[in-house]
């Protein structure tokens, strides 16, 4: 084994006396025995300095962190705190513990401030059963540092229970060594990083203070820009700013004028629209008015013309005049069915149609002839004939579907006045009605239809 850099312990030649036996202890090793020291005052605590030199390396091993220990030891030594090893550290604790003066004065009131509870509670003890009691308590519950810490400096404590307890602790660390090295690598880089952590706090806070000083001077500079700018705004325009000022609001007066003109002339387009679209509207509705008149004119004008020549043809047949009466003779030997009508117009139609040669049947649609007679009555007729503004629809649907049904010839007129009858025989073309005349008999049967 190479030579360690600092001084063995040396193995003390003390018997146990009486005392030692009589508790129980059993003799430690001379490795672990501790030397010989000079009774203490037991009326105080025990000083960090005054205690067995051999004690000192296992009260700073186990109760002071290496983190603590590189804060403290540089203020006293050479040593740097970042490029010193863990062994070099505890090395000069150990030293400057043995050697006593301000720096084991300093060791002693870090260990105090830190494990000011255990030596409360050690403080109760009045003997060394109670000292040992508290001991082993202690060792249970695995708060061994605050423990021993207070047990070697207690007034009470004997060297016999000095040896118990550092030969506890000597096996213990043999244990733990054994048992859990991966944890105490472990507790040694949470340590390293709690170390790194704590430094990295101290300069973030430092450079948190200096940014809030940046931050204080840049809010003081630009309030006083702003009260600069403040002052300069105070101040009269010069002459060519008023100009220029004067200029732009004559502008803005100028585009404000136009949009309310924009939007006069806006609303008058779109009314001008809507008039227009309703004009629209109104002159087609008058157009289509316009040429339904003039169809009703022109066919008031037919009838009239036809009902002015069956006139003149009735005249000139009462006087015994040779005429052709061209406007009726299209009824000539013709049977012709006429729905509907009145009662006045149908008596002269009927007398028109018979002075012209023709047989023409009158039925008022269901008034006060039968429905059920009509249908009996069409088959073999050559004409059908119903004014549209006196005739029901049932009756009207019914002459449409009988006539479609055996092929007869039907036609609806305007009115029921005696020129629209007569305007219509004038218009039925005589090769039409010989064409209706050569037609086959109707097959119509009263039972089947």
């Amino acid at each position: 084994m190479h030579t360690p850099p600092f001084r063995l312990a040396q193995p003390s030649r003390l018997k146990l006396s009486d005392e030692l036996a009589g508790t129980g202890i059993r003799a430690v090793d001379p490795c672990c025995k501790p030397a010989n020291v000079s009774p203490s005052n037991t009326k105080r605590r025990a000083r960090l300095a005054e205690l067995d030199g051999h004690l000192h390396c296992s009260i700073i091993g186990t109760c002071l962190s290496t983190h603590e220990l590189r804060k403290l030891v540089p203020k006293f030594t050479a040593l740097d705190r970042r490029d010193a090893s863990d062994l070099e550290i505890h090395h000069s604790a150990v030293e400057l513990a043995i050697e006593g003066g301000p720096a084991a004065k300093a060791l002693h009131k870090l260990l105090d401030e830190r494990y000011a509870g255990a030596i409360r509670r050690f403080d109760k003890a009045t003997d060394d059963a109670d000292l040992l009691e508290l001991w082993n308590e202690a060792l249970k519950c695995g708060d061994i540092p605050p423990a021993y810490w207070a047990l070697m400096t207690h007034p009470l404590t004997t060297m016999p229970v000095r040896q118990k307890a550092f030969g506890d602790l000597h096996m213990l660390s043999h244990l733990v060594g054994a048992a859990n090295r991966a944890d105490i690598r472990r507790l040694v880089a949470l340590e390293e990083e709690n170390a790194a952590l704590k430094e990295r706090i101290e300069r973030q806070q430092s450079r948190l203070h200096e940014l809030g000083m940046e931050r204080d001077a840049s809010i003081a500079a630009l309030n006083a820009r702003i009260a600069q700018l403040t002052a300069q705004a105070c101040r009269p325009m010069p002459a060519d700013a008023a100009g220029l000022e004067a200029e732009v609001q004559q502008l803005r007066d100028r585009l404000a004028d136009a949009d309310r003109r924009v939007a006069l002339h806006t609303s008058r387009r779109e009314a001008a629209e809507q008039r227009a679209l309703l004009e629209q509207d109104a002159a087609l509705a008058l157009r289509k008015s316009r040429d339904k008149a003039l169809a009703q004119l022109k066919l008031a004008q037919s009838e009239c013309d036809a009902l002015e020549r069956a006139t003149v043809d009735a005249a000139d047949a009462a006087s015994g005049a040779v005429t052709r009466r061209a406007s009726l003779d299209s009824v000539h030997g013709k049977r012709i069915i006429y729905v509907g009508g009145r009662p006045g117009s149908n008596a002269a139609l009927k007398r028109l149609v018979e002075a012209a040669g023709g047989d023409l049947v009158v039925h008022d649609g269901g008034v006060e002839d039968r429905k059920g007679l009509l249908a009996a009555a069409l088959p073999g007729a050559d004409i059908v004939v119903f004014p549209v503004d006196c005739i029901d629809h049932d009756s009207m649907n019914t002459l449409k579907r009988v006539c479609e049904r055996h092929r007869i010839d039907y036609h609806p007129v305007r009115t029921a006045s005696v020129a629209s009858f007569v305007e219509l025989m004038a218009r039925l073309h005589p090769d039409h009605l010989a064409q209706l005349g050569n037609l086959s008999p109707s097959a119509f049967c009263l039972r089947h239809g």
